[in-house]
């Protein structure tokens, strides 16, 4: 135990490990855990008596226990001697509560359709009568049995407070088992042929008219004490199956369910006897189941017949977990998938309680037993996941339309009556205390002592005549006053008939109202509870969509954030491609420049060069001129320099001059090899 609320579990050694190579440690929360020392009173107050309250208040109750087998599940249920467990306690409970207020025998019957009747007096009374006689010839004395002598001690005793004191109520039993999916009375009492013994008759399920599923044929027994009850009880217990496996000296092999039954009806308006009015009965039951455990066969090493009855017991209890494994899905995700109750009586049987017709307690049995680890994960599971279940809230019962307190006023009235009878010395109370009357008697007028000898005496006749008018006219005083009594004791009886009709009319009335009102409630409670289912399919698949809308919002935002990865990268790479465009453009600028600079040199040069070639064949040819026409010898001209010939060059630009022909090859060749 961790908390309170809190178990966990760890992996003994030498387990076989999960895929990581080790077992965590696993928790699982309950609304309450108990440990070791917990003592069955403790366990009692805090599991069975709200449901005892809500037994007695008209409303159904379930409670099983679930495990493995060995876990103590059948000791929690019914306990050991001084220690009782939920099921004596819950008797006791009961018991202690209602026994001011229980009918007698046979005024409740059953009427094997799961329903009750109401006999009359005398009908009981018979029944009474035929039931005294029987057990006067069969009765038999025995001592009482040591196993359920002294289960709860005096000072473990407690009951509810808030009982009904204006009904009657009466409590049957009934004690079945489902062996290998078929349903056994434990309490029938079969002839006994000891020469072809008749194995027991399986009993079937029906359906009553309010929808309810019971036990076809069942015995039901009226007690009234808990010792007579689980005496009972211990009966049909005797009859139980169980048998002796390598897990468990007694493991019982078959779900057993004991069933107590409270009718209870409202006392007539003036409060003496039971309404006779079937509609106003109302029948309640509690179910206390003890489930057989679960096993598995490789470490039971059963065979046989054991075999079959671990694979039906193993089979039912996959019932039950699937069926709440339905329950759970269609209320959290808004399905109506089909609920598989059919396909075990134990999930057949109870099945109205989970649709609503009662309060559901399952007590889970833990064996912190290092071989049972894995059957205790599996059951530790499926209690946890059934939590998250929720059964519908039972619809509570019509209350009756007569006046609150009859019983009470009843006794009152009763009381001062007598009272009342006894100051006026009327004949109500004279005649039950034998002392009035013979004082009554002795105020007559005493008989004088006579003897008659003759019957013409005429002394002693005429005495006797007038003591006896005397005491006839005494008498006829008494009735008179006796009379007056009555009438007043009538009269009253009829203003109190007048004020209680007249009471019981106005509370008729406030009941109609009343039961309108229930009727609105309960169509409000209805549409309520329809708007909370949506609410919660609504609920659910809000958080579906906000679910989806995060993942989208996450892929958005990553999305986004690699866009503008990406973004900063583009601009980066243009940014760097400008970068690098403007320096290949100034390379180019200054390579053009330096190019060109060094063209314009080069042509410089060249010109320079062609323009002294030029001179020297301008001389050559003024030479040759001059040897030719025997001229006078001209002046030789000047050598031009780079100032010169840039001006020269200018002139020519300016004004050009035709050139020789060999001049002209001359620069275009030039130009030809500088390109």
């Amino acid at each position: 135990m961790i908390s309170s609320s809190t178990i966990q579990l760890h992996a003994p050694d030498g387990l076989k490990a999960n895929r990581n190579g080790e077992y965590k440690e696993t928790q699982y929360s309950f609304k309450k855990v108990f440990g070791v020392n917990t003592t069955q009173i403790e366990l009692f107050e805090d599991v069975g008596k709200l449901l005892i309250e809500d037994l007695i208040q008209c409303k159904n109750g379930l409670l099983f226990t679930y495990g493995v087998t060995g876990s103590g599940k059948t000791y929690t249920m019914t306990g050991s001697p001084g220690e009782g467990g939920l099921l004596p306690r819950s008797l006791d409970m009961l018991f202690n509560s209602i026994g001011p207020f229980q009918t007698k025998r046979f005024v409740f019957k059953p009427d094997d359709k799961n329903g009750m009747e109401i006999q009359s007096q005398v009908d009981a009374l018979l029944e009474r009568q035929k039931r005294d006689s029987q057990q006067s010839v069969s009765k038999i004395p025995q001592k009482a049995d040591p196993e359920i002598a002294d289960m709860i001690s005096s000072d473990d005793a407690c009951k509810v407070e808030n009982v009904d004191e204006d009904s009657c109520y009466s409590v049957f039993v009934s004690y079945i088992e489902i062996y290998n999916n078929y349903i056994y009375d434990l309490l029938e009492d079969a002839p006994f042929d000891p020469i072809r013994p008749k194995p027991p008759q399986s009993k079937i399920l029906r359906e009553d008219q309010n929808h309810n599923m019971y036990v076809a044929g069942c015995t039901e027994i009226e007690v009234k004490s808990t010792e007579e009850a689980f005496e009972v009880f211990w009966k049909g217990q005797k009859k139980r199956r169980i048998a002796n496996t390598q897990l468990n000296r007694e493991s019982s092999r078959s779900h057993s369910v004991f069933t107590l039954k409270l009718v209870q009806a409202p006392l007539d308006a003036d409060g003496d006897h039971i309404l006779q009015d079937k509609n106003q009965v109302n029948v309640s039951q509690l179910c206390l189941v003890d489930l057989a455990g679960s096993e598995r066969t490789n470490r039971t090493r059963a065979e046989g017949s054991r075999l079959r009855e671990a694979g039906n017991i193993n089979q039912s209890l996959m019932t039950l977990r699937t069926c709440m494994e339905v329950l759970r899905e269609n209320q959290m995700c808004g399905t109506n998938k089909m609920v598989p109750y059919r396909d075990s009586k134990v999930t057949h049987l109870f099945k109205n309680y989970f649709d609503g017709e009662g309060k559901v307690r399952m007590v889970v049995c833990v064996n912190p037993k290092a071989d049972d680890y894995e059957e205790t994960i599996q059951v530790m599971r499926f209690a946890e996941m059934t939590q998250e279940v929720e059964v519908p809230r039972p619809v509570d019962r019509p209350i009756c339309g007569v006046a609150a307190g009859r019983r009470h006023r009843n006794q009152a009235f009763r009381d001062e009556l007598s009272r009342q009878l006894e100051e006026r010395g009327g004949p109500f109370n004279a005649v039950r205390d034998p002392a009035q009357l013979n004082h009554l008697i002795e105020s007559l007028p005493a008989i004088p002592p006579c003897e008659l000898v003759d019957p013409a005496d005429d002394q002693m006749l005429p005495r006797l005549i007038e003591v006896l008018q005397r005491r006839h006219h005494t008498r006829q005083m008494i009735i008179e006053e006796f009379n007056k009594t009555a009438n007043t004791v009538n009269s009253m009886l009829q203003q109190f008939d007048s004020q209680l009709s007249s009471k019981g009319n106005f509370l008729h009335d406030q009941q109609s109202k009343l039961s309108e009102k229930d009727k609105v409630i309960v169509s409000q409670k209805t549409e309520i509870e329809r708007l909370e289912k949506k609410s919660k399919t609504l609920e659910y698949k809000i958080d579906i969509l906000q679910k989806t809308t995060d993942m989208y919002e996450q892929d958005k935002r990553t999305l986004q954030h690699e866009l503008e990865t990406r973004d900063h990268r583009l601009h980066r790479e243009l940014s760097d491609r400008r970068r690098i465009e403007q320096h290949m453009q100034g390379m180019v600028t200054d390579t053009r420049l330096k190019w060109e600079k060094e063209c314009e040199r080069r042509v410089n040069a060249k010109q320079l060069e062609m323009q002294n070639k030029l001179w020297v064949k301008d001389e050559k040819l003024k030479q040759l001129k001059a040897i030719v026409t025997e001229s006078s010898p001209a002046q030789r001209p000047e050598r031009p320099t780079r100032e010169r010939d840039g001006n020269i060059a200018q002139k020519r630009s300016a004004s050009p001059s035709p050139l020789p022909v060999s001049h002209l090859l001359l620069n275009t060749n030039w130009f030809v090899s500088v390109f």
